[in-house]
């Protein structure tokens, strides 16, 4: 590895370039990113400098949204939801209980780890 340096006064400055790919981000990748940055500060550094931060975040998105899915389909069928055109407000409130029990799950193996 060749390194190239700039002149600022007195001091020489190695010319350092991250690559980044722009990768889209969801909401697991962002509280993961936060999880990171406040409790793994220097393992969060080390991965943004060495350019593999990006590439983190989108797998554990990834790996997040499909084991929501997983878990969601899980849940539907051992607790079946109520019908929706009957009693939609029951319905709503019942999905949003499983997606609040998968979520918990997610959060806790995935992002918080």
């Amino acid at each position: 590895m060749e390194l190239t340096y700039h002149r600022k006064g007195d001091y020489l400055f190695p010319n350092l370039i991250i690559k980044e790919e722009t990768v889209a981000i969801g909401k697991y990748g962002m509280l993961r990113k936060t999880f990171l940055k406040e409790h793994r500060k220097n393992w969060y550094q080390s991965m943004m400098l060495t350019g593999k931060l990006e590439n983190h975040l989108a797998q554990t998105e990834k790996a997040a949204q499909e084991r929501m899915e997983v878990l969601m389909k899980g849940l539907l069928e051992r607790y079946p939801a109520p019908e929706k055109e009957s009693d939609p407000m029951a319905w709503t409130a019942h999905m949003n209980s499983l997606t609040a029990m998968a979520e918990e799950s997610i959060l806790t193996e995935l992002v918080y780890s």
